[in-house]
């Protein structure tokens, strides 16, 4: 072989380990197969990078963080994806908390509500929190704060029951059945045990966040209807 196929042959056998990763919606090149977290997160442009999270996307269940000197094996099949946070809102212990990441399309649903919300991991549980949702008239309050639990292996793993702060009452007087109080975020919410059914199943892939918000919805009109 002479020099210019040498040449020629170690240039494609270098590009040819190059190792792709999404962070956030982007695809990037990596050289490196086993790249820090810092890597990754100076790669997306993240600077300085001890001032985000990177998270690695799971085939299921919640998204891993992935520390700043801690390594990613890149050599499995298939592009790995990652996204990030910024510390201030990822960390935060006031309004605005992000202590756990969701998939892209929740967040993208979250942002685009107009409300504010939250993300709380307390004491392992995680909760997604919703200020302010509108309810139809017939309640005593016109808007109530919800929030609802994210099991491991969501989005696979379904999300069940809603729970209301504070408690919802007909005006009418009437009783809400199978509602119990629970404590969270310094705070007595008020559960709503209503629960799929065998031709309602939670369908991965399709069922999301919003989709069990629109239960939610339905679940407080029919509410008003039951005499």
């Amino acid at each position: 072989m002479n020099e210019q196929s040498k040449d020629e042959g170690e240039r494609k056998e270098g590009h040819a380990h190059l190792f792709k990763v999404q962070i956030d919606k982007q695809v990037f090149e990596i050289a490196d197969p086993a790249p820090t977290g810092r890597q990754l997160l100076e790669l997306a442009g993240k600077r300085p990078p001890d001032q985000f999270a990177l998270y690695k996307k799971g085939k299921a269940g919640q998204p891993v963080r992935v520390g700043l000197e801690e390594r990613v094996d890149l050599k499995d099949p298939g592009i790995e994806r990652f996204v990030t946070l910024p510390l201030d809102q990822t960390e935060g212990l006031g309004e605005g908390r992000r202590q756990f990441i969701l998939p892209a399309e929740d967040l993208d649903w979250l942002d685009g509500l107009g409300l504010r919300y939250e993300l709380v991991n307390e004491a392992n549980v995680l909760r997604v929190v919703v200020y302010g949702w509108a309810t139809p008239a017939g309640y005593n309050v016109a808007t109530v704060d919800v929030n609802v639990r994210i099991d491991a292996g969501y989005p696979d793993t379904q999300i069940d029951m809603v729970y209301f702060h504070p408690p919802l009452q007909r005006m009418d007087g009437r009783a809400i059945a199978a509602i119990c109080p629970d404590n969270f975020n310094g705070k007595v919410w008020q559960r709503w045990s209503r629960h799929r059914t065998p031709a309602n199943p939670w369908r991965p892939g399709i069922d999301n966040l919003s989709t069990h918000f629109a239960a939610v919805d339905a679940w407080l009109s029919r509410e008003l209807t039951k005499v």
